[in-house]
């Protein structure tokens, strides 16, 4: 397994960790016995923090607390009692919705990127990630080594030294070429006095980890804070159970401990011979069998690589299925009824319709209602790693992806270019390309750990307009990653001109095409307003 790095604390800090975590060693572990909203808000200073969570909570929340009533707390009190009452519940009604009423607060940390996108792909599920913009990989951990993950069937094979090597020169390259593309970008875009030093020094430093992210490595470890329901973690864990890579089963079972600690009830099926057990032979099976299946009949002509974004799937007359499930909601009208009505809409009444629907949004939250989800779009998407990791975190929408790997080509951000520093960047990606492909050979899923965040992955997202206009909003910020940018501003030009879809288009009235130097400015000033009228 992975040589999780275990952190090292004071007899006194022991003393008050034990009361609030699951355990003080282990990279998984659950919070207890901490207020909701404390939990909350350590999860959201989590995701912008290089330090752990127990670290975190030391340094940051401990000072806020009253631990005075909580010297003698223990998680396990009064569970067996909770699990006999869960269990006749279960045996006399049959209530499985029960697990849906108990959730967890857990911390999964040093995961790599490849696992994290595993454990955020369920839908009834909150996450928060750590953020390769807002925290570099330059600095090592406190056993001296890189954040990367390490595969210990990888490691002990041919490839072992190889892959040591070659995952240390990425990281290398990225904390070489830190500094120099942040004094760059210092001298290309100075200082206003409008700024305070702090604002300008965290806007120039997102905009230098934004062009560098792409050279790390898909086994860069992250951490990241989950909330979840017992039937979502119990649906997660099916799942990793049965997936091919080894770190996915290892981590499961770590998060199966911890989980157990604290909601056993909810868990015990995973084990039970008919149920679990069968439910996570029939995912793997199903899965391997598919894939043995299609790879016989592999095509092997290689498409031309490069960034796209396709709608292949819409309704032509997805704004009639609008119209009419407006008009079903909105009066006494039978499915039918509404049907004839919309067809007999002249082309203004049918815009004065929507116009009324819409209404005048106040911001991009103000969103109209589930008549937009009666047409749905699906498109091709081709983009580097890093705006995958980014977009995937949509859960209410069908996303499936292919594995990664270098067979599209990488992106070069322009940013990377104009500092001159495109020849060291690409001279790593190449690299990356080399190594993965030697390592496809003994280890096809292993292999994904050597792609760096730069080369490009297909998948496909399938999602009805309201959530669109929610992914396509956001996703266009000017805060916004470059990368996922143009993915969002392709998506809405590929709804109004392909698809046909005016009025729907028109809608998404807060998607953003404003040109953008530094991404994270007006975010960290409105970030600084906020912490001064605090």
């Amino acid at each position: 397994m992975h040589p999780y790095v275990a952190e090292e604390f004071t007899e006194p800090e022991v003393a008050v960790l034990r009361r609030y975590f699951t355990n003080l060693e282990g990279p998984v572990f659950a919070l207890v016995n901490l207020p909701e909203v404390v939990k909350g808000a350590l999860f959201a200073r989590y995701s912008r923090s290089s330090k752990s969570l127990r670290r975190l909570f030391l340094d940051e929340f401990v000072g806020d607390l009253e631990l005075a009533g909580d010297a003698s707390i223990d998680a396990t009190v009064g569970l067996a009692r909770a699990d006999d009452l869960y269990q006749k519940i279960f045996v006399e009604y049959g209530d499985d919705s029960v697990a849906q009423l108990g959730g967890v607060h857990l911390a999964c940390e040093q995961a790599s990127n490849i696992l994290t996108k595993v454990i955020e792909r369920g839908r009834l599920m909150s996450y928060l990630e750590q953020s390769t913009r807002y925290l570099g990989y330059d600095r090592r951990l406190s056993n001296g080594r890189y954040r990367f993950y390490r595969d210990n069937d990888l490691l002990e094979s041919r490839f072992g030294a190889r892959y040591i090597g070659e995952m240390d020169r990425m990281f290398d390259t990225y904390r070489e070429l830190l500094p120099v593309l942040t004094d760059w970008l210092s001298g290309k875009f100075p200082k206003t006095a409008a700024d305070t030093d702090f604002v300008y020094r965290q806007a120039i430093r997102a905009k230098a980890l934004d062009g560098l992210r792409g050279l790390l490595p898909a086994s860069a470890l992250s951490n990241l804070g989950i909330y979840a329901s017992g039937q979502a973690y119990e649906s997660l864990l099916l799942r990793m159970r049965a997936h091919p890579l080894p770190e996915v089963r290892d981590y499961a079972q770590m998060m199966l401990d911890e989980l157990m600690r604290v909601i056993p009830s909810f868990l015990k099926r995973l084990d039970v011979a008919d149920r679990g057990v069968a439910w996570t032979n029939y995912l793997a099976t199903t899965k391997s069998a598919t894939r043995t299946l299609l790879a016989a009949d592999e095509n092997s002509d290689a498409e031309e690589p490069g960034e796209h974004v396709r709608l292949v799937g819409f309704d032509p007359k997805g704004e009639d299925r609008v119209l009419e499930a407006i008009v079903f909601s909105s009066s006494t009208s039978s499915h039918e009824q509404a049907v004839t009505r919309v067809a007999a809409l002249t082309s203004d009444e049918r815009a004065e319709l929507f116009s009324s629907y819409v209404g005048e949004r106040g911001n991009r939250r103000h969103r109209p209602g589930r008549a937009f989800e009666r047409t749905d779009y699906r498109f091709e998407i081709v983009s580097d790693y890093g705006a995958f990791r980014d977009l995937q975190r949509h859960r209410l929408l069908t996303i499936e992806w292919q594995p990664l790997s270098v067979d599209l080509g990488f992106d070069v951000p322009e940013v990377v270019r104009e500092a001159g520093l495109a020849e060291r960047y690409e001279e790593s990606l190449v690299r990356s390309g080399e190594l993965f492909r030697d390592v496809q050979v003994d280890f096809p899923e292993q292999a994904q750990y050597c792609v760096a965040l730069a080369f490009r992955i297909r998948y496909v997202m399938q999602m009805n307009a309201r959530e669109a206009m929610h992914l396509i909003e956001l996703r266009s910020g000017p805060q916004g990653h470059p990368s996922y940018r143009r993915v969002a501003h392709e998506m809405v030009r590929l709804i109004r001109e392909m698809a046909g879809h005016e009025a729907i288009a028109t809608s998404m009235s807060y998607v953003d095409f404003s040109e953008t130097d530094l991404e994270r400015l007006d975010a960290e000033r409105a970030a600084e307003r906020n912490r001064l009228n605090r």
